[in-house]
């Protein structure tokens, strides 16, 4: 929940600790997106990505990490290179699929 009391992210289920503690940082990044705070999210799912590559939390932070610089800096040709990244890292995920629209 955010500081107003606001659902923001919902984990159903168990999950391995690895995969939990990447879903609550996924769920922070959440936060700050939402409160269209673009830097600290970037930051925020950028931290995601470094710090658990190996999990199904890694290619939604790559692909938010991207919308998060895009509305931070307006510059459309950040989205081609998560396209780029997601297909070459994530090529299976769902995430990769969102993105192909991206892709130069």
């Amino acid at each position: 929940m955010d500081s107003s009391g606001k659902e923001r992210w919902r984990i159903e289920g168990y999950l391995p600790k690895n995969e939990f503690r990447a879903q609550l940082e996924l769920g922070l990044a959440r936060i700050s997106f939402m409160g269209k705070q673009w830097a600290d999210a970037e930051q925020r799912y950028a931290q995601v990505i470094e710090r658990y590559p190996e999990t199904a939390a890694a290619p939604e932070a790559v692909y938010w990490n991207g919308i998060s610089q895009y509305k931070r800096t307006n510059d459309h040709t950040v989205l081609g290179g998560v396209a780029e990244e997601l297909g070459a890292k994530y090529p299976e995920s769902v995430w990769a699929q969102k993105a192909i629209v991206w892709a130069h």
